[in-house]
């Protein structure tokens, strides 16, 4: 690997983990310090190791980096220097990581830890979500805008406010308290979910796939699952999601990088190992009367990975999963997928009958997601006006190469579908 290679793979691998570090030790209310620090290390990394090579162990050497450029700037203010002589000493001497030991009580993991901070009450919903990611989970205003249904103006608002609200937290290095927990885990279920699918359909030009974020939305989910307060129902569903989904990945992409549409996955590539876990953490999640988002998207994913082809994937389930979970979280997107999974079940015009009478939002009939379904049902139904003007529209709108890409497959069939209709 290069050394711009290695820095960009610290960048998106490091850089949460060691803002949720910095933070712990000097505290949350110091958050644009300690960015700003840890953007500083990662450009003298990228300087350094292109003269000199890496280092032994690069990840020491970038905490390093950041702590000492954090210590300077909080020695320069007189307010902090109480805070500095209490939290400054803690610099990385060794190769080897330096984190200071937990309650038995705390999560055990700065950057989860960090996921709790980021979702206080305090912070409205949005801009919880926004601070996280950009924050801990490194995407760029791009992705987030894009993943969130917003503008990217919006977006830089949003982390604005978030931030200004943790300038004003006291500080702190425990982790939540028992009702914080309680009262922020849906939050942190939210944000390892947007994480683990920016993974799994990258907004990023480059790459469809970042199995890097599925790892660790993952991984983090995992940590979640062992801790005593954060084994609930939700969070195994979630487990069995992530499980579910990423048992698939391998299939999802051909030789050249590009998606592969589920119907033309080969099943061999599918994960079974995986799958069977997904699938027992579904039944751990089937314990008490909850039943949330997860768990019906957990079931979906179940139908599918169980199916042995996608003809005989069992359609009627999928779509009565997908009526429990327009019911459970109100969302478009839920209906938009109903209708897909409805058109498999009973055809395309019986798929183009769930829009009767529904008015989509502007971000839904702006987006690629909402003209690519309607090319696709309009094309199978041989409307050819409507599923050429759908079709320009999704691939105007496609966000990255990848999907335009799976796009101009996929409708290539609706096409062909117009044109068989033509010649009759």
């Amino acid at each position: 690997m290069s050394t711009p290679q290695l820095a960009e793979h610290f960048f998106r691998r490091e850089y949460g983990r060691l803002v949720a570090t910095l933070c712990r030790r000097v505290g949350e209310q110091h958050i644009e310090v300690v960015e700003d620090a840890v953007q500083s290390a990662l450009m003298a990394a990228l300087e350094s190791w292109t003269v000199s090579g890496p280092p032994d162990n690069p990840s020491a050497w970038l905490f390093r980096v950041a702590h000492n450029d954090v210590a300077g700037t909080l020695r320069q203010g007189s307010r902090r220097r109480r805070l500095l002589e209490q939290y400054g000493g803690d610099a990385v001497d060794s190769g080897e990581s330096c984190s200071a030991p937990f309650l038995a009580n705390e999560v055990q993991d700065d950057l989860l830890r960090m996921l709790f901070v980021c979702c206080d009450e305090a912070i409205a919903e949005r801009s919880q979500l926004v601070l996280a990611l950009k924050t801990l989970c490194g995407f760029d205003i791009r992705e987030i805008a894009l993943r969130l249904f917003l503008s990217e103006a919006n977006v830089y608002k949003l982390l604005t406010r978030a931030r200004s609200r943790l300038r004003k937290s006291p500080p702190r290095t425990e982790g939540p308290s028992e009702a914080e927990f309680s009262s922020r885990i849906a939050a942190v279920h939210k944000i390892l979910y947007v994480l683990f699918t920016e993974g799994y359909l990258s907004s990023r030009q480059e790459t469809a796939i970042r199995r890097e974020l599925c790892d660790e939305a993952m991984r983090l989910a995992t940590i979640l699952a062992e801790h005593p307060m954060g084994q609930t129902p939700e969070t195994f569903a979630l487990l069995s999601l992530m499980h579910l989904h990423s048992a698939r990945i391998n299939a999802r992409q051909h030789g050249s990088g590009g998606l592969v549409l589920l119907e033309e996955q080969n099943r061999d590539l599918w994960d079974r190992e995986k799958i069977q876990v997904g699938l027992e953490w579904l039944a751990r999640s089937a314990h008490g009367d909850a039943f949330s988002r997860y768990h019906a998207e957990a079931a979906i994913a179940a139908e599918h990975c169980l199916a042995p082809s996608f003809q005989e994937t069992r359609w009627e389930n999928v779509v009565n999963y997908y009526s429990l979970l327009e019911r459970i979280a109100p969302s478009p997107m839920h209906m938009l997928n109903r209708a897909v999974a409805v058109a498999e079940w009973k055809g395309p015009a019986a798929g183009l009958a769930v829009f009767d009478g529904f008015e989509p939002p502007d971000w839904l009939a702006g987006s690629y997601m909402w003209a690519a379904v309607l090319a696709d049902l309009h094309g199978r139904c041989g409307n050819v006006e409507l599923a050429n003007r759908y079709q320009k529209l999704a691939w105007k709108t496609a966000p990255t190469p990848a999907v335009r890409n799976l796009l101009e497959h996929r409708l290539r069939t609706s096409r062909q579908t117009i044109a068989r209709h033509l010649t009759r």
